[in-house]
């Protein structure tokens, strides 16, 4: 506990915390002696909740700075004008979470869950004997994330008109649909982060990196973008791709008959670089052997394609539902797979006869928050391969080449 806290924040012993958590999870499992976690301005600075089940407690006016809440459910909880400077907050839940007027400057919220969370500024008034009313004031201004990590993070919908965010780092984070009209997100990092739907009218993004970016959607109307790097940005998708004249799926269809005959019909084209997006669903087709390095597949449905031996280096896979897909002896070498479903997906060796086989190659892959659940990865390569917070539960790693 802080020994020092400001006059508006109380301490609160040990014994006190626990008991007062312990009643929570008694109210959120309907038992007897339930009662709703209430510690609003409350001095919990430098405490540890870490994985604790919080939600809907209220922590209104709280000081939680330096505090680890990594792992936690705050869900639905109220923070309110809370002060979250330097919290660990590290893969914690945070949806639907009142946190306007907090302040997050510094904190580390990498890999959290902040869909249709309120970010917008707010004030706290208490009462004063004296004075009336007097606002609650930060040392830093509230609804500030200045310098926050939220590198994988969850904040599609979010509330965050006006937010401060100057030199943050949302790289590859879901900001899908968020509100961040008039944001200042000055040097700011969002390589790689899904923009898809977002509002960022009269933003300031002026510095910041956008590499590899999705804007797909995104409202740019007066927004500053000053010597942002746009490299690599994904925009809205054409309406038909098409290759050497052809359409698209005409193409896949000869590909399709070419390994169904055994190559007495259709034909082989090279699809590498091509936006495969304005397809939506390749689900359940026959695509063994595709060459399609570099390849946009972003958000298209691939559950149960047969991808054995294709190469697909490079490409984009990110948010692809790819449950069930048979990618075996696929050579996917720096291949997106953020936020990638591919749950019971096959990734073992592909046989090719005479005791010979290929393996599936994830080299330099990056797998950040991927779904890999009951997947089937025997002997596949993962060398130098990005998997921070992959899901791999139930998947089948037996003799598969790991960074150790």
């Amino acid at each position: 506990m802080s020994s020092q806290a400001p006059s508006h924040h109380q301490a609160l012993d040990a014994q006190a915390l626990r008991e007062a958590i312990e009643a929570h999870q008694r109210y959120l499992g309907g038992r007897a002696g339930g009662r709703r976690l209430s510690l609003t301005y409350a001095d919990l600075s430098n405490c540890s909740l870490e994985g604790l089940d919080l939600r809907e407690a209220d922590f209104a006016g709280a000081n939680f700075q330096g505090a680890i809440l990594a792992r936690a459910n705050l869900s639905r909880g109220i923070m309110f004008g809370a002060d979250l400077r330097d919290a660990d907050l590290r893969r914690a839940n945070l949806g639907r979470a009142d946190l306007r007027g907090a302040c997050l400057r510094g904190a580390n919220l990498a890999g959290a869950e902040l869909p249709g969370c309120d970010l917008r500024e707010g004030r706290i008034a208490l009462q004063d004997k004296l004075d009336g009313f007097r606002i609650l004031r930060h040392e830093h201004r509230p609804g500030e994330l200045n310098y926050a990590i939220l590198s994988g993070a969850n904040l599609a919908g979010a509330q965050m008109t006006g937010a401060v965010a100057m030199s943050s780092d949302f790289t590859d984070a879901n900001l899908s649909g968020a509100h961040m009209a008039g944001a200042k997100l000055t040097r700011a990092v969002l390589d790689g982060a899904d923009l898809t739907g977002a509002d960022l009218a009269g933003a300031d993004l002026s510095g910041a990196s956008m590499k590899r970016a999705v804007l797909t959607g995104a409202n740019l109307a007066s927004t500053r973008l000053d010597k942002v790097d746009l490299s690599g940005v994904l925009r809205g998708p054409p309406e038909i791709t098409y290759v050497d004249d052809r359409p698209l799926d005409q193409v896949l269809m000869e590909h399709e008959a070419y390994c169904d005959s055994g190559g007495e019909r259709g034909g082989v084209t090279d699809l590498s670089k091509a936006d495969f997006r304005p397809m939506r669903s390749l689900k359940d087709r026959r695509l063994t052997a595709l060459v399609a390095r570099q390849a946009i597949f972003f958000g298209v449905d691939l559950q149960g394609v047969q991808f054995q031996g294709a190469d697909l280096s490079g490409s984009d896979f990110r948010g692809a539902d790819l449950q069930g897909a048979d990618l075996r002896g696929a050579k996917l070498v720096g291949a997106s797979f953020n936020r990638a479903d591919l749950r019971s997906a096959k990734l073992g060796p592909l046989t090719i006869g005479d005791g010979r086989f290929v393996r599936t190659d994830f080299t330099r892959a990056t797998l950040r928050n991927a779904d890999l659940r009951g997947a089937l990865a025997l002997r596949a390569r993962f060398l130098e391969a990005d998997m921070t917070g992959a899901n791999l539960n139930g998947c089948d790693l037996t003799d598969a080449e790991l960074e150790v």
